[in-house]
């Protein structure tokens, strides 16, 4: 064998070493926890053919607790770019079966590479984590890597899109990353994340709780809002991703991808006409309602088990990429709460970020009443959204299909904080509150002293409502660009969003805003 021989011969061992990961017997024991291993995530993920690896060779550089008679190359991380439908993304999946995908310095540097030709690039980056956590070996090098990571996450947040999938554990520090990406997607009964597990939690506060309970899939996407998809295994989660990713732009400077559809743009939407019950106290779904107005009916819902009082997610009209902002009065009325204020407010920045058009759809009666909401700050996170929606200066359009009294009614994307295009249905009630709460206020010594006190009560939400419950006042006053039959409300936003595609909004230059975190 000639020397060339000979070096490409070892080139392929060492190739072939890294491709193996923590050899045959891990590769098993990964697969019988019902997860696959890191390449085979990465294949699934990108287009076939279309991966191409960076680091394959990569070592740690720990000589400590017996570490340097224990490298793989690779060091725990498979990193790279490739294609989803045609579109380059790049990615990294942490690998389990080797040393329990815990991130070390050099495996924490490999992901920083990634993050860094995302940056230079404008592409979208996807991790993959299933990851033990720090690597105790190495002490504060592992840290260090970590806040790396989390440097180059804050940097290219609102500049790339990123997606963090979560397979497996996420504990202790290693949560802030995906925390601070665009979206988090977790595999039921697999992934688990949490800043202190169950052990630790017993012995400083005498819970106990399973790991499940405390950071399973289903405790994030319902409880604490940190996921906002769940998957029922890890090719349901990769698939996820990959419709995710289609959706979205590169970049903050582009436009998200147009899709083609056969359903018209002047599409009569005939059941939203009596979608509204009689009794304005009756619930209906806003799901149907989205779902009349967009291609297709297509909707892919965030965020859909947390703050179910409102509704945020992605679909297309006219086959235009669009955020959609609904209250859900099937759930607490549509009220506005601490917890909907933050799901709204976050995905109105995302969308304001790269360019997504927001679609508010209104129905709210106000924000929630009660001392838990007022003591845990609903001021402040109700200001979220305002100042959020306030900030946007993506088109913004913004239908009122029933009620929208109060604070919450200037929230809610209106004309005043520079919603675009802001018509209502007949059956719209713009008013500083309901009628008999009204009524109760401006005319209680009235009623106080009638004859009958429940008649003159009667009579005077009656007129109330025909003076104030209805959108004319507004539209009178320009607050609203028309009324609509509900009928025609896909037809009118299709061709608002086409006038509104190429609006430009200057604000104030500035270093950044103080939102009220």
């Amino acid at each position: 064998m000639s020397s060339t021989e000979q070096r490409l011969q070892d080139l392929r061992n060492r190739k072939a070493r890294s491709e193996a990961g923590g050899g045959q017997a891990r590769v098993d024991a990964q697969h019988n926890r019902g997860k696959m291993t890191a390449r085979e995530r990465m294949e699934m993920l990108l287009d076939e053919g279309s991966f191409q690896e960076i680091d394959a060779l990569v070592e740690h550089r720990c000589r400590d607790f017996n570490m340097d008679n224990n490298i793989i190359p690779g060091d725990g991380v498979v990193t790279g770019h490739g294609t989803i439908n045609g579109r380059e993304v790049f990615a990294f999946a942490q690998d389990f079966t080797v040393y329990g995908g815990s991130l070390g310095e050099m495996h924490g540097l490999k992901i920083c590479k990634v993050l860094d030709m995302a940056l230079k690039t404008g592409r979208p980056v996807i991790g993959m984590n299933d990851s033990g956590g720090a690597r105790i070996q190495e002490g504060v090098a592992s840290l260090g890597s970590y806040a790396e990571i989390f440097f180059r996450n804050v940097r290219a947040s609102g500049v790339v899109p990123q997606i963090s999938v979560i397979m497996g554990p996420c504990a202790g520090g290693a949560v802030y990353s995906p925390a601070i990406t665009d979206f988090v997607i977790m595999v039921d009964q697999t992934a688990h994340m949490f800043i202190t597990g169950p052990e630790v939690i017993k012995t400083v506060t005498n819970e106990v709780v399973s790991f499940e309970d405390l950071g399973g899939a289903m405790t994030h996407g319902s409880k604490s809002g940190v996921s906002h998809f769940t998957a029922n295994d890890d090719e349901g989660a990769i698939m996820l991703a990959r419709e995710l990713t289609d959706l979205l732009p590169q970049n903050n400077l582009e436009r998200p991808p147009d899709k083609k559809t056969s359903d018209p743009v002047d599409r009569l939407c005939d059941a939203l006409d009596s979608i509204i019950p009689d009794v304005a106290t009756k619930p209906y779904d806003v799901l149907d309602v989205i779902g009349e107005i967009l291609d297709d009916g297509g909707f892919l819902e965030v965020q859909a088990d947390w703050a179910q009082n409102i509704v945020v997610g992605f679909g297309h009209l006219g086959s235009h990429t669009v955020g959609v902002v609904a209250n859900q009065p099937k759930v607490l009325a549509g009220c506005l709460d601490i917890d909907a204020s933050d799901k709204a407010a976050r995905f109105v920045r995302f969308c304001d970020a790269f360019n997504i058009p927001i679609i508010t759809l209104e129905d709210v009666p106000g924000f929630l009443p009660g001392t838990n909401q007022e003591w845990g700050g609903i001021i402040r996170h109700g200001a979220k959204l305002l100042y959020a929606f306030a900030e946007a200066t993506v088109p913004k359009l913004t239908v009122i299909m029933r009620k929208a009294y109060g604070g919450a009614y200037d929230v809610m994307s209106s004309k005043h904080i520079r919603g675009d295009y802001n018509v209502a249905w007949p059956t719209g009630e713009l008013a500083v509150m309901g009628a008999d709460g009204a009524v109760e206020i401006i005319h209680r010594r009235r009623i106080a002293h009638a004859r009958n006190a429940e008649q003159e009560r009667a009579r005077l939400t009656e007129d109330f409502n025909e003076k104030f419950a209805n959108p004319y006042k507004a539209a009178a006053l320009g607050y609203l660009d028309d009324v609509i039959e509900p009928n025609e409300t896909r037809r009118r936003l299709a061709r608002a969003l086409e006038m509104l595609l190429d609006k430009e909004e200057l604000r104030p230059a500035r270093k950044h805003g103080n939102i009220p975190l």
